[in-house]
Formats: structure tokens, sequence, C-alpha cells
């Protein structure tokens, strides 16, 4: 029974993430950069900060376990930084792709690269099994059939049709965006792994990691924030932060898509501390996020009209590539017995 609130939780998370994107579109008068960065705030440094502070048992304090391990610390960071490279690159997926393709690719690399470099990274090849070979295998393979279903959409609709269902729509660019954003992305994982160790003796299972995903979102944050402030002086907009007429609604929309994009790593924490029984399904845990969070981009893809006007055989295409991408995720589990 806990193995399975574990994985209700954990997706719970992950549908949270998936639907994040969904109230920018309600951000009024302001550039990409000036809502990347107000959304950074709340779901890079305020909300992981918040999460963290259920890690401290009384009479600590946070700062208190970074001051200990520096070395650590800071490699995490790191990591969290080139994770925030991802994050930029996966926006733009999603820009050429639409949310469905572009969070499909761009997660289903994420969660391949993220479950092999991760012990590669932090010294634990043993970890990295024939299981875990297979599954990443079977898992490209997924992400191989969601493309050809993307590149059926691609030569099916007429360019009027593309610009309907996403703007900028560019089969090309868009997968190799989203490839890109998925190995940088994978340095999240690699970030939680090398942060593994910072943690207080006894503290609660559900909340042990949150400290180390602190770590990581303020290395991804630094990266973004000095992107969007640079973009902020290219195009001239820091005038959007004087708009008064705009801030509460854009404030909290923004602090709507930073709590339900922060959802997925607190619902991974909270997750994993029901998954102690199983060795496997914790060392797979990333990877189950980040199927699931493509399923339901691609739910969120349906619901936006993303696909309409593609045939009933791509349709059949891009589900049989969510199958085999979920399957992936659970097959090391089967494949192992553990």
């Amino acid at each position: 029974m806990t193995i399975i609130i574990g994985l209700l939780i954990i997706a719970i998370g992950a549908f949270c993430q998936a639907s994040s994107y969904v109230p920018i579109n309600k951000v009024k008068n302001w550039s990409w950069e000036s809502y990347w960065l107000v959304q950074g705030l709340f779901a890079w440094l305020l909300l992981p900060l918040l999460g963290a502070l259920l890690a401290v048992p009384a009479g600590h304090q946070l700062y208190e376990l970074f001051a200990n391990q520096p070395r650590e610390t800071l490699l995490t960071i790191f990591y969290g930084a080139l994770w925030g490279i991802g994050g930029l690159t996966f926006g733009l997926s999603m820009r050429y792709l639409g949310v469905a393709l572009g969070q499909s690719v761009a997660l289903g690399i994420c969660a391949a690269m993220g479950t092999v470099l991760a012990p590669i990274f932090t010294g634990h090849t043993e970890r990295i099994t024939q299981p875990i070979i297979i599954g990443v295998i079977v898992t490209l393979v997924g992400i191989s059939v969601i493309g050809v279903a993307g590149n059926m959409k691609a030569s099916m609709l007429s360019e009027e049709q593309k610009k309907a269902a996403v703007k900028d729509f560019n089969f090309t660019k868009g997968v190799l965006v989203a490839l890109t954003a998925g190995l940088m992305s994978a340095c999240f994982n690699i970030g939680l792994e090398q942060g593994s160790s910072i943690r207080f003796a006894g503290v609660d299972p559900m909340f042990a990691t949150l400290p180390a995903t602190l770590l990581v979102t303020v290395g991804g944050f630094i990266t973004n924030a000095a992107y969007c402030l640079f973009c902020n002086a290219r195009n001239k907009t820091f005038s959007d932060y004087r708009r008064l007429n705009v801030w509460v609604n854009n404030l909290l929309f923004c602090l709507l898509a930073g709590a339900l994009w922060y959802s997925q790593f607190f619902g991974l924490a909270l997750g994993k501390g029901f998954l102690e029984s199983s060795p496997t399904l914790l060392t797979f845990a990333f990877c189950i996020l980040m199927a699931l969070n493509v399923t339901f981009s691609n739910v969120w893809g349906i619901l936006l009209k993303e696909w309409k006007g593609c045939s009933r055989k791509t349709i059949i295409v891009l589900v049989i590539g969510l199958i085999i991408l979920i399957f992936s995720s659970f097959l090391p589990q089967l494949l192992s017995g553990k």
C-alpha cells in the first residue's frame, strides 16, 4: 500500500508540472523574459526554500547543512546551473513543437540520460545494470516513435494549421532544441544524487532530499535570471516591471505556474519516502516522474488542440510512442524483480 501511495504522490506532482505552463497564457503585457524571471522566483527560490525548511529539525538551521558540506553544496549548485540551461531550451522546445510534442521529446531524453548519467557522475556505476540499459534503450525507442508522429503531423498540416496549433511550429529546429533541453535537464537528477548526503540525520525520508532540491533550483535560477536580465536589457523590456496595472494578475499567475512546477519535485521527494521498501523504484523514481510528465503533457496537448487536424494514424503512432515510453520506465523494475 505504501508503494502505491508513493507512486500516486509522484503522479500528482507530474500532473501539476504538466499543467504549469497553462497559467502562463494568462500573463498579460509582459515579454517572455519578464514572466519567466518572475515565475522563476517562485518556482526555483521561494517555494524550494520553504520545502527545504521542512527537512530542518528543531534547534538547527538550514545553512548548517551547506556549511558542513561545501564541496557537495557547490557541485550540486553547479549541476543546477547546467540544468538551468536545459530549462531555457525546454521552453523553446515547446515554442517550436507545442506542449505535447516538446515535452515528450525533452522529458524522454531527460528520463533516459538522468537515469544513466547520475550514477556515472556520482561514482555509483554499479547501479547501471542490464535492466537499466534495456530500460534506457526502450525509452529512446519510445521517443523515436513520438518523433515519427511529430514528423507525420508536420507533413500533413498546412502552414495555417501548424500556426493555429503552435504559432512558431518548426519540427526540425524544435527536435534539436528538445534533445539539447533533455540532455541538460538530466543534470537535475545528477544534482540530486550529488547532494544526496546533504541532509540532517534522522529527518523524515519524505523531506530528506528537499535541501538538495533547493540547491539544484538555485543553480538553475542563477542561469535563468542571468539570461532573462540580459534579454530585458537587449529587448528593452525592463519597462514590463513598471506596468502596475497588470502586476496583480501577472504575479498571481506566475505564482500559480511556479507552484505547479515545483510540485513535481516536492511530490518526488514525498513519494520516494514511501518507496523505501523498493530499492529499484527508488532508483527509477525520477524516470517514472518524467514519463508521467510526458503522459500528462500530451493530455494537455490534446485539450489545447495541438493535434487537431492530424490523421487517426498519426494519433495512433503518438499513443504507441507514449505507451512504449511509459512502459520503459517500469521495465527495469519488472526485469530485476526488486
